[in-house]
């Protein structure tokens, strides 16, 4: 039975929840993943905790903790490849994200190395 787009994107989803929760010690709120051509878009929000708000009231505050969860999110980028090729068999050339510090949401880009997309 083949697998469908919505089907490959969920189990993303829930993969990247538990390396989350295993990796981080947490998980956010909510993550929704998106399959455009030869990328894939987590989006996942509710990142920061109360505290990291607070710090990030102040330019250098938010920097850090910009800084800070970028590098832990980096530490664990093998994992997370792995991740994506054992669900969609493909491997994943790049990795890309970011965080808001006013909305405490991350998104994270995987560049593929094809256009997973058209498999559907």
């Amino acid at each position: 039975m083949e697998k469908s787009k919505g089907f490959i994107e969920s189990e993303i989803s829930k993969a990247i929840t538990k390396w989350e929760k295993d990796f981080l010690g947490r998980g956010s709120l909510s993550v929704k993943t998106n399959i455009l051509q030869d990328m894939i878009i987590v989006n996942l929000q509710g990142i920061l905790t109360p505290a990291e708000y607070t710090v990030c009231e102040t330019k250098t505050g938010m920097l850090t903790i910009k800084r800070t969860r970028s590098e832990l999110v980096e530490s664990g980028i093998e994992e997370l490849y792995e991740i994506i090729q054992t669900i969609t068999g493909e491997k994943a050339k790049s990795f890309h994200t970011d965080l808001s510090s006013r909305t405490g949401e991350r998104v994270m880009v995987f560049k593929l190395f094809n256009d997973i997309e058209s498999k559907f």
